[in-house]
């Protein structure tokens, strides 16, 4: 004999009344079965509905009754579109009897725990026999057994208590008897010993299921639902989360007490004591494997079971001096709390007495601070305690296993991954079991922590990051590609599940949660809302994705003004802009202070080098103990660039343009043939070495033409090029002259830094620098005489941006 149970979601249309249907049909071909059912999906708050408005004399309860009836006639012409008057009869006779009462309900303007099971306990009535007799239509052996001539209570309405030396003889006599294959059941509802209807409260049919099954001793008690099983946390926010095979009592109670509403511990407890295993299924995929739920001993190689939380959560802080080592405080706040029939979820005590924390439903937390501070009043008033704290808006998280006692470390592994990403814990409790560990965290922060503690414990290793871009240009684009090329190697090879959640030019921005599909993304920037640079961080903050990535390919000062905006909330930073590690030394060193205080690495090896790992180089030198003592480079690709390709046969305006055309400039060529660029490179190389320094300390020495300096607008300095060719011409032909290159070089010495153009001769390290290439010399206390060199390309869009991605991945790799 076979006992199942499906719950209102199961039999909440008429399809899903055929899914239940075609299961049993398949059961009752080889055993008997019984089918304990819950009301049509809904019906039940329904009923609720329409009886609280009848008591407050509003008739809408009447609108109520027809959505109630209309829907169950609905079920039945579907499921029997002939044969159906005599079931239709009994239905609307039922139904009459439903309005009676709440006419009844009506007129008296009360509705007591007895009536309001009366009043419910019409749903599951109405829903076993529609099930019933549609299987009899159907030429199935089935009918329906009153679960209230079974299932005998004390009068308690609402949550009754079973009389289980009656209700377990009337079960084994009457299945004793019964010739059917198929008995339905409705679930929920019972009878007193007096006769009267009560209910066996939440999780009822459950219950009714788990007190047949005990009574009968049968082998396993199926449980049929929405769902295929319990997950190793909830799928509706975490996609990674998959059905737990087999899972324990003890953590199902666990996982169900802090959240997963797929079982009701104190329902199955019935089955619980005869060691009668529980099996979770699908409704909707009958075929799913499920999860089975037993007191055999499991063996796992994740030592955490599942991840659970319980949203609306208020935390109450009862402290003070007072407490400490005076008995009986915690007693009295218990009692208070009971008297108020409030259920505490979570408690927690500081060790040294001097307050006690308790997580409750936050719609209570009201009437919870009110009784609170009266049974305290004479405490409050004279000081020894603080009226109590209440902080709403708060979530339980909880890592659940039976083996986690067994396992160091585990709780370090929690705490350390929701602090990378910025998710502050407000109170902490473990079980003396240690079967759970606890977090109160902030409601808006629960979708990333149960993803991040999801990756953590379950995920093979493959680590998340959210990348989200503001300028999507030259560099930005050619990034965006080597993301979209390289995304199955990084995730096969680095276990890195690169996303680009956001992107943003100067004109719209689009964002995605699950990632945009990069295989036409410029056709979605281009549809995309308007850009805003506040607006996009804004998103940024609001998506709240764990491991959140910006980064910025811009040269934009707004932007890098915002950085401290996005450090303070935890997300990264990845930028080839170098404004913000060149602008004033107090805001250099405020964000790299904030970096460390909100654990969001700020990376910036493209400020210097493009490509080339300069900086890396430059911090494990210092990191390991170096000195720098001098620094001689060339860093600036563009401008070797285009004084490699000038000379005597060609004019400086046209180097320029083509260089500008090849990306190795910015859009203004004046931020590169000024030195500022490079200034600000030097300037970046001589802070990471440890020096206080600001750009008005850096000697440069222009090699424009004083027209060129003074031009207003890029088009203005273009012309300043063609009409000033015989200055530009004149400085090629002293190095000629000399047998010497032209390089724009900067120097770092004994705390002094310059930049300027200078004549290379031959057998110089600089003189035979190619193309975009740049050169970097460290001399170091370890390196006084030969020093480490750095060379390659310096500029240009595709090894910018696999500076910036190597950053990124970097990132993913911490």
């Amino acid at each position: 004999m076979k006992v199942l149970k499906f719950g209102g979601t199961s039999v909440g249309s008429s399809k899903n009344i055929s899914n239940v249907i075609s299961i049993l049909e398949n059961y009752g071909k080889n055993d008997a079965v019984i089918c304990v059912v819950s009301a049509v999906g809904g019906i039940t708050d329904k009923l609720l509905l329409a009886g609280k408005q009848a008591q407050d004399k509003d008739r809408a309860f009447l609108d109520t009754f027809e959505g109630i009836k209309e829907r169950h006639f609905n079920i039945i012409k579907e499921l029997n579109p002939s044969n159906n008057d005599s079931i239709l009869s009994y239905v609307e006779e039922n139904l009459e009897a439903l309005k009676s009462l709440l006419e009844g309900i009506y007129l008296i303007n009360e509705l007591s725990p007895k009536t309001s099971d009366k009043l419910v306990s019409f749903g599951e009535l109405l829903s076993s026999f529609i099930i019933a007799e549609t299987m009899k239509n159907r030429g199935l052996s089935a009918d329906r057994k009153n679960s209230q001539e079974l299932v005998i209570t004390n009068s308690n309405f609402t949550k009754a208590e079973v009389d289980y030396s009656i209700t377990n003889q009337n079960i084994r006599d009457y299945f004793k008897s019964a010739k059917q294959n198929i008995t339905i059941l409705p679930g929920f509802i019972s009878k007193s010993r007096i006769g009267e209807i009560t209910t066996l409260g939440r999780g009822g049919s459950d219950f009714t299921a788990a007190i047949v099954a005990a009574a009968l001793h049968v082998e396993q008690l199926e449980i049929w639902t929405d769902v295929s099983g319990m997950f190793t946390t909830n799928p509706k926010l975490v996609k990674q989360a998959y059905p737990i095979d087999k899972i324990s009592y003890q953590e199902a109670m666990e996982l169900s007490h802090f959240g997963a509403k797929v079982l009701y511990p104190p329902t199955v407890q019935p089955v619980l004591s005869l060691d009668i295993p529980i099996h979770i299924k699908n409704t909707l995929e009958p075929d799913a494997v499920g999860t089975v739920i037993s007191n055999e001993y499991i063996k796992s190689s994740s030592p955490v079971k599942g991840i659970s939380n319980i949203s609306n959560i208020a935390l109450l802080t009862l402290e003070g001096t007072g407490m400490v080592g005076i008995p009986g405080f915690s007693k009295r706040l218990f009692e208070t709390l009971s008297q108020e029939k409030i259920n505490v979820i979570m408690i927690t005590q500081a060790s040294s007495e001097h307050s006690i924390c308790l997580g409750i439903d936050d719609k209570e937390a009201g009437n919870a601070k009110a009784a609170i501070d009266v049974a305290f009043e004479n405490e409050i008033a004279l000081g020894k305690i603080e009226p109590i704290i209440i902080e709403t808006g708060l979530s339980i998280i909880a890592l659940v296993g039976d083996n986690m006692k067994n396992h160091q470390g585990i709780s370090g592994k929690m705490f350390s991954s929701l602090g990378r990403n910025n998710i502050n814990i407000r109170a902490i409790a473990q079980g003396a079991s240690e079967k759970n560990i606890t977090a109160v965290i902030d409601e808006k922060d629960v979708k990333k922590a149960l993803n991040t503690l999801h990756e953590q414990f379950f995920e093979t290793k493959t680590k998340q990051l959210n990348v989200f871009i503001t300028g999507v240009g030259n560099v930005g684009e050619r990034l965006v590609e080597q993301i979209k090329q390289q995304k199955k190697y990084l995730k096969d090879n680095l276990k890195i599940n690169l996303r680009v959640a956001g992107l943003s030019n100067s004109r719209t921005m689009i964002f995605d949660e699950s990632g945009l599909d990069l295989k036409d993304w410029k056709t979605q920037l281009a549809n995309g809302e308007k850009a805003s640079l506040q607006g996009f961080f804004e998103n940024t903050k609001a998506l709240n994705l764990r491991n959140s990535i910006f980064v910025d390919v811009t040269a934009n000062k707004d932007i890098a003004d915002l950085y401290a905006q996005y450090l303070r909330e935890s997300i990264a930073i990845v930028a080839c802009n170098k404004i913000a590690c060149s602008s004033d030394y107090n805001n250099y060193k405020e964000l790299k202070r904030l970096s460390l205080k909100y654990n969001a690495p700020f990376l910036f090896e493209t400020n210097v080098g493009a490509g080339l790992p300069v900086i890396d180089t430059l911090s494990n030198l210092i990191a390991s103990g170096d000195k720098v003592n001098s620094i001689q480079a060339v860093l600036s690709g563009s401008l070797n660039y285009v004084f490699n390709n000038f000379n005597d046969s060609t004019k400086f305006y046209d180097v320029v343009k083509q260089a500008g055309a090849e990306g190795y400039t910015e859009p203004d060529p004046r931020i590169d043939l000024s030195g500022v660029d490079v200034a600000r490179k030097i300037l970046i190389l001589a802070r990471e070495s440890g020096i206080e320094m600001n750009l008005e300390d850096i000697e440069n020495t222009s090699f424009l033409s004083e027209s060129g300096l003074k031009s207003d607008t890029v088009d203005d300095f273009y012309e300043t090029l063609i009409s000033d060719e015989a200055h530009y011409q004149s400085l090629y032909a002293s190095a000629k002259a000399n047998n010497c290159q032209l390089k724009y070089v900067a120097k770092f010495d004994n705390g002094k830094a310059s930049v300027s153009l200078q004549e290379i001769p031959e057998g110089h390290p600089f003189y035979n620098l190619e193309g975009s290439d740049n050169i970097v010399m460290f001399y170091t206390e370890r390196y006084p005489k030969q020093p480490m060199i750095i060379k390659g390309a310096g500029a240009g869009a595709d090894v910018t941006a696999s500076g910036l991605f190597a950053d990124i991945i970097r990132l993913g790799n911490d």
